[in-house]
């Protein structure tokens, strides 16, 4: 059997080689370069292949692999916003995620950035910069004294609810699905205009589908409290940009967690430094003072890359050999 793997980074090589060495039965080839229609070719043979998402995967880049023989994908990430789900139904696609690789990677993040907001961190850390060592007026806020509303109660929510209970903060959930243990404590709330009356921040937890793109926007801004703190570590289309902005602006949101995009395909992870940046609205929000920025890294440990990488090939390796895997995707 031979998998071919697509954008392998340097710090997924060592838990690749692992991986390769507990399997000396699969034929392992791989390549920096992400996929495209150009580089399906390089996976002539292959049985499947594994990927990261980082491009979009269209009918052009699924035929490619298609005319191949490849009808196999299997993903190092959770998402499957990128690809062409039609095309790849179309064409007989099989396709795994890694859907749970550290839970509390993200969870941790998201706490992290959230009271680094709350004490103006960025603020300080500037003004450190420059030797200005005056205390006023960057005063903080407490963890504790917070009201917050985690929307989504999955394994990342719940895990982020575990860490905030720690710092003492008040908890209110909504979720459409309800989790037995986090009901049990009273935690959720009737609806989503709730959580937002209620809640001093408000961080989400939801995937990307229909019904929750842009569900941070003007209308359901207008319903919050003045001075909320929203924290985005989920997909960046679940919030409507502009209507954030406009928000930061005016000071109805106090501050922004942000460690997605909506359209960062193609400018996160990479090098801008030098070079002309490709989004003035990401650019200016980079520079507010109030606005937490990451390049999509809340994921990005030691343990959640190795999960990814061994999954995605396990889940490779038994899809190759027709047999069941928890992390196939239904669509």
């Amino acid at each position: 059997m031979k998998i071919y793997a697509y954008g392998i980074r340097d710090d997924e090589k060592p838990s690749l080689k692992e991986w390769e060495t507990a399997h000396p039965e699969v034929e392992v080839a791989f390549t920096q370069e992400l996929l495209t229609p150009e580089t399906a070719k390089n996976a002539a043979g292959a049985d499947g292949v594994v990927v990261y998402q980082q491009l979009p995967y269209t009918r052009e880049t699924l035929q490619a692999l298609a005319d191949q023989g490849i009808h196999q994908m299997s993903l190092r990430n959770v998402g499957i916003d990128n690809i062409d789900l039609k095309a790849a139904k179309e064409l007989g696609f099989k396709i795994s995620n890694v859907a749970a690789y550290s839970p509390n990677a993200i969870a941790e993040h998201a706490a992290i950035q959230l009271a680094r907001i709350l004490r103006r961190s960025k603020e300080l850390d500037a003004k450190v910069a420059k030797r200005d060592l005056r205390w006023a007026p960057t005063i903080g806020r407490e963890v504790r004294m917070q009201t917050v509303g985690v929307v989504g109660t999955g394994r990342i929510g719940r895990v982020l609810i575990q860490i905030l209970q720690g710092f003492g903060a008040k908890i209110v959930t909504y979720d459409i699905f309800k989790n037995p243990d986090i009901d049990k404590q009273g935690l959720y709330v009737d609806s989503l205009n709730e959580l937002y009356a209620k809640s001093d921040v408000i961080s989400l937890h939801v995937p990307s589908v229909k019904e929750n793109i842009h569900m941070i926007n003007k209308d359901s801004i207008a319903k919050m409290k003045d001075g909320v703190v929203l924290v985005n570590v989920a997909r960046g289309d679940l919030v409507d940009t502009d209507a954030v902005v406009a928000a930061l602006d005016s000071g109805k949101v106090s501050g922004m967690v942000m460690d997605v995009y909506e359209n960062e395909i193609g400018i996160f992870n990479e090098d801008w430094e030098g070079k002309k940046f490709p989004d003035a609205r990401l650019d200016d929000l980079i520079d507010r003072p109030n606005v937490l920025v990451t390049p999509h890294t809340a994921f990005y440990t030691t343990k959640a890359v190795l999960e990814m990488v061994h999954q995605s090939f396990d889940a490779a390796v038994a899809i190759a050999n027709g047999q069941e895997t928890r992390n196939l995707v239904k669509f």
